[in-house]
């Protein structure tokens, strides 16, 4: 259900073999309503990878199509962010190759937080399995995630943001 509510956010491809980029450019242009040119540049932590920033304005469904259209492409890593807006929380959706995807609810300050349902099961689960609480929500924070992703985020400090919005 489409909704008259406007949110922003940014696409952060960590690594993607270069192959690939044209195919992702298409793949995000065909989502966002527009033709998406990015800015390539290596990504050190692997060879013949290249990483790539971009900052969208939309509907807040867009989110989940973004990351539906990135997650046709096995071999990259990717967040995807959403800020909040009128009716909806913000959210932060991170996939690496071998962690899968994973998706966290954003607060208005940018703090995740843990829904109810999946704090009860967290206990559940340290109890059931024998883990330590702190570990359980450790992994359902994204703690694995943000582990694998930092090496990749920091080669990527002196990238520029670009801002492109939503036609339509």
């Amino acid at each position: 259900m489409a909704t008259s509510a406007t949110t922003r956010g940014v696409i952060f491809i960590h690594s993607t073999p270069r192959a690939l980029c044209a195919h992702l450019e298409w793949a995000l242009g065909n989502v966002l309503g527009i033709k998406v040119n990015l800015e390539w540049v290596d990504q050190p932590v692997v060879n013949q990878n290249v990483r790539s920033e971009l900052s969208w304005t939309g509907a807040p469904e867009t989110t989940e199509r973004l990351v539906t259209a990135l997650r046709a492409f096995p071999h990259i890593r990717f967040e995807v962010t959403q800020e909040p807006c009128q009716g909806f929380d913000g959210q932060r959706y991170v996939c690496t190759p071998s962690l899968g995807i994973l998706r966290t609810p954003m607060g208005v300050y940018g703090q995740a937080y843990v829904e109810e349902d999946k704090a009860r099961h967290a206990v559940s689960t340290a109890i059931a399995e024998g883990k330590t609480l702190t570990d359980v929500l450790d992994e359902l924070l994204g703690g694995p995630w943000d582990r694998e992703l930092e090496p990749f985020r920091n080669a990527s400090e002196a990238m520029s943001v670009r801002w492109l919005h939503q036609v339509g």
